[in-house]
């Protein structure tokens, strides 16, 4: 049966391993996990690294974006709306 570790002992695990203070084999043999697994959660975490400053960027600005796109879009329903009704009130007159 395989064994199933959770996200912060991989995170652990792999920023050890990334700080290059211990060998593959000292930490396969401190925490019981194969050096091959720790060089894969290594590689994921410098992979996921960028990822994280990426989506902060996202966060700050996607509901501006979104703010901004339905203020747009209710800008030009209004001048629709505002050059229809001059329109009419032209031909009453």
């Amino acid at each position: 049966m395989r064994k199933r570790f959770e996200a912060g002992f991989k995170a652990r695990v792999a920023l050890e391993a990334f700080r290059g203070e211990k060998t593959l084999s000292e930490l396969s043999a401190e925490y019981g996990v194969h050096p091959n697994q720790i060089g894969k959660w290594k590689k994921d975490l410098l992979k996921g690294a960028t990822e994280i400053f990426r989506s902060v960027r996202k966060g700050k600005e996607g509901p501006q974006r979104e703010m901004l796109d339905k203020l747009y879009r209710n800008i030009g329903e209004l001048k629709v709306e505002n050059d229809w009704l001059k329109k009419k009130l032209d031909l009453l007159e």
